[in-house]
C-alpha cells in the first residue's frame, strides 16, 4: 500500500514555536555588493520582497539582474514565530515563508523587472511547494510595500494566469499580501550561490513568458 504525505498546513498563533526575542545574527555585507546587508540603505531606494520556493536560487536570480540592485537578502516572513532560526522554519512550525529581500533603485530598474524575474523562475502552481521542495516555506509569495506595488503584482498575475492558461497550466496559488516583518536569515544562508557555486537550486519555471502588463505605475 503506497501512502501519501500529508499536506503542508500552516500552524496557528497559538500554535506556533515561541521564538526569541532578539534577532539571530547574520552576516554584516552582502558578499557580491560589499554593501552593508541591514543598510542603512541610501535615499530614493525602494524594498520588494518574493517567495519562489528555496530561498539560495532565488535570491541569485534577483542579484543577477545587476543594474539598479542594491541588496539582496534572504530571510524569513509571514509566519507567527519571531526571530526565527532555519530549522525552525523548516520544522514548518512558525508558518514562515523563505524569502527574498529586494533593495532597488527604481530609477534604474522598474518593479516590473522584478516581477517578470518573480513569476518566470518558479512555478506558481504549486501551492506549497517547488518541485521536490515540499513545506509552508516554499509557498509562493508576493509581499508589497506600497500600494503601486500591490497593483503591478495582481496586474501581473492576471496576465500571467492568461498566459498559463493558454499553454494548459494550472491556477496560480500565489499570495499577494502587504509586506510582513522580514527576519534576516543565518550568514550562510546569504548570497549561498555566491559563496557555493555549485549549490543546491531547486527552481525551474514553466517555461512561459509572462507578458507584464503597461500602463501600470510602480511609483510609492
Amino acid at each position: 500500500m503506497l501512502f501519501r504525505k500529508p499536506k503542508p498546513m500552516m500552524p496557528t498563533p497559538e500554535t506556533a514555536l515561541k521564538g526569541r526575542p532578539a534577532p539571530i545574527p547574520t552576516a554584516d555585507a552582502h558578499d557580491i555588493f560589499s554593501r552593508p546587508l541591514k543598510g542603512p540603505y541610501p535615499a530614493g531606494l525602494e524594498m520588494a520582497m518574493f517567495g519562489i520556493g528555496c530561498f539560495w536560487g532565488a535570491e541569485r536570480k534577483f542579484w543577477s539582474l545587476g543594474t539598479g540592485i542594491w541588496i539582496t537578502a534572504v530571510g524569513y516572513a509571514g509566519g507567527y514565530t519571531p526571530n526565527p532560526t532555519y530549522p525552525e522554519v523548516c520544522s514548518g512550525q512558525t508558518g514562515h515563508n523563505e524569502v527574498v529581500l529586494v533593495v532597488y533603485d527604481p530609477k534604474l530598474i522598474r518593479y516590473e523587472a522584478l516581477l517578470k524575474t518573480f513569476w518566470e523562475n518558479h512555478n506558481p502552481t504549486q501551492g506549497m511547494q517547488q518541485g521536490n521542495d515540499i513545506g509552508t516555506q516554499y509557498r509562493s509569495g508576493i509581499y508589497w510595500f506600497t500600494e503601486a506595488q500591490r497593483q503591478a503584482a495582481e496586474a501581473s498575475r492576471a496576465a500571467y494566469q492568461q498566459a498559463l492558461t493558454q499553454n494548459r497550466l494550472g491556477q496560480i496559488t500565489t499570495e499577494i499580501l502587504p509586506a510582513p516583518e522580514f527576519f534576516f536569515a543565518e550568514d550562510y544562508h546569504q548570497q549561498y550561490l555566491s559563496k557555493v557555486p555549485q549549490g543546491y537550486c531547486g527552481l525551474g519555471g514553466t517555461g512561459v513568458s509572462c507578458p507584464m502588463p503597461t500602463g501600470v505605475s510602480v511609483e510609492g
